[in-house]
Parts: structure tokens; sequence; C-alpha cells
């Protein structure tokens, strides 16, 4: 199957790279709902939901593919899929703040689930580049900053569970800020019916990521992009769809804490796609063997994070064009790692 789908032509690898992205784009909407009535259902929250079973569940795509590439020994493809991945969906969180008309987003969503895992994604994303500017020391090919990142990952999902349950500090009470309430409507609905098609979706979703990944790299053979091109200008963005159409979706649904906490979740589960990655690489710590213009994307993530942050904090209840002067500034990052990107790749190829 494997060696069928590299054999492939250019024009079908294409092909089935936009088929893969429009499914996952369908099943990535329809998964919204689905989370939201868990949310109510189980108790859990919109934002521990958000980051638990959204988060994962719409990064099941680009968890396959950088898993996938890393084992065909393609590390600078998994790794920029990974990392880009995490700072476009900062980006589409823009895109959502835009859906919401009534006021900027980060206001409406300010909550103290959000802020707890926008603090654990910058722990996350630092240890990735203590990861990368570390001694090159593995056991069984496998960093020591890997099993670190699963350890600090769910121990910081207990911290943010903790902090819901029991918080030390509440965001003020405005007339746009949105509770996260139950739905009568989502209590009615059968549990085992929402977990099957909870599962069933995940599923799709994981083996979209794999022809995925196939395609990708049939692309970056036939077309001569950069593995680093093609990981976060191309498949980074396909496989973040779910968050985009989950997040905005949840914004029209009025469940503003799960549309935040979905992307800020989600980059937080996808720093363990690194993690999964340097175990199926075997050629010793996948951190060392990416090239410097790939781990720039950790510290633009950090820098987009950090903004996003610090408005969740401020709060700007209505900016210039309804968005508010965080969008505006991970817009401009975003933007200028895509230009450093291309600049810096025509400058190698030249």
């Amino acid at each position: 199957m494997t060696a069928l789908l590299e054999s492939l032509p250019l024009a079908v690898s294409l092909g089935l790279f936009a088929a893969c992205a429009l499914v996952i784009g369908v099943v990535g909407t329809r998964l919204t709902r689905v989370v939201d009535d868990l949310a109510d259902r189980t108790g859990l929250g919109e934002a521990v939901a958000g980051a638990l079973l959204l988060g994962m569940a719409t990064s099941l795509s680009g968890i396959v593919l950088s898993v996938s590439a890393a084992l065909s020994d393609q590390p600078e493809l998994a790794m920029s899929n990974a990392l880009g991945g995490i700072a476009v969906q900062t980006l589409f969180l823009t895109l959502a703040d835009l859906a919401h008309r009534r006021a900027n987003l980060e206001h409406a969503a300010a909550s103290i689930g959000n802020l707890m895992q926008g603090g654990l994604l910058i722990c996350l994303l630092a240890l990735l580049l203590v990861g990368r500017f570390s001694p090159d020391w593995t056991m069984w090919q496998v960093h020591p900053v890997t099993p670190l990142l699963f350890i600090i990952y769910l121990f910081g999902l207990r911290l943010v569970s903790r902090a819901q349950r029991d918080p030390m500090w509440q965001p003020a009470r405005t007339r746009e800020t949105r509770l996260d309430e139950p739905d009568d409507r989502a209590l009615a609905r059968s549990l085992t019916t929402l977990w099957l098609a909870f599962v069933i979706m995940a599923a799709v979703l994981g083996a979209s990521g794999w022809l995925l990944e196939r395609s990708a790299t049939v692309i970056s053979q036939r077309t001569g992009l950069s593995q680093a091109a093609v990981g976060v200008l191309m498949t980074s963005v396909v496989t973040s769809l779910p968050e985009l159409v989950t997040s905005i979706a949840a914004v029209r649904r009025g469940a503003l804490t799960l549309a935040v906490a979905g992307i800020i979740g989600g980059n937080a589960f996808d720093t363990l796609f690194a993690a999964a990655s340097d175990i199926a690489y075997r050629g010793g710590s996948i951190y060392h063997a990416v090239p410097d213009d790939v781990s720039l994307w950790v510290a633009l993530s950090l820098l987009m994070t950090g903004i996003l942050m610090l408005g969740l904090i401020r709060r700007q209840e209505q900016g210039p064009g309804r968005i508010g002067f965080e969008s505006v500034a991970i817009i401009a990052c975003y933007l200028a790692g895509v230009a450093m990107l291309v600049l810096g790749g025509s400058a190698a190829s030249g």
C-alpha cells in the first residue's frame, strides 16, 4: 500500500491531498458538537474537554503524519508539521475572533482554564528548545526530553482540572463574558452514542493524517520543495483544519471557552508530536536532526502564545476591525515566519 501511494503521479497526489483536507474539514466540524455535548454530559467543562477531547481528536491526523514521517526517516517533515501546526492553529484563533462579532474573543472567553493551558503550552514549547540545544544524548535512540514532555503534559492537565474545580482567580464579569453552562439538550443525549461518534470521527482523522503523509512525501519529492516548506506551509495547515472549523463552529454555538481551549489545548497536545516522533525516529535524537529554520517555529510559537495570554489577561473588549491587539500581533508573527522560511529557502537554493 505504501509503495503504491509513493508511486502515484504528482497530480494524483495533489488530488489525494485535497481530498484528505476536505475529509478533515468536514469531520472536524461535526466533532465540535459531539465534544461540546460530552463536556456537558460528563461534567468535564468546556476548557478541559477542549484540551483533552477536542484537542487530542483534532490533532490525530497531525500526530499520525508526524510519526509516519519519522518512521520513514523524514525527521524534517515530522517536526515541521508538528511545529508549523502549533503556529497556524494559533493564527486560526484570529479567524475565530473575527467570527465572534459581538466582542473580542479573548475578552469573552477569558477563564482560569485557558490561562493555565497557555502557561502549560509555554512550558512544553520551552522544553522543545531545551531538547534542541542540549547535548545529543539518547537512551535507546530516545532523547531525555521526550519522557519529560509526556510527564509535564499530564501533570499540567491535572493542574488545569484542579484550578477549574477550585479557582483562586476569576475574570471580571462583563456583559460580553460567556460562562460555561451545561446545555439541557446535551444532557438529554445518550453518553454511549456520544462516545461512539467521538471515536469514529477521531479514527477518520487519524487515517486521513496517514494518507496526507504519503501524498506530502510525493509532493516534496516531485516539486523539489523542502520538507520544512511542505510541513510548515502545507501539511500543518491541512492537519490543523479541524482546529479552524471546530473553533469557528464553537463560536457560532456560543461555546466560546471551548473555541479557545480547543486551540490552546490542541497546541499543548501537539508538542507531543515531537515526543512521539522522537520515539519513532531511529536515527538518534530527532531534536538534533532538524535544521534551524524548523526550530525557529518553536520560538515563534512561544511568542504567539505569550501574546495570546496577554490578550486573555488584558481582555480588550473591542479593538479596531473587531479584533484585539493580540490577533493583529499573532498575524504579523506568522507572516514574518513564513517570509523567513521562504526567503531562507530561496537563499539556500541560490
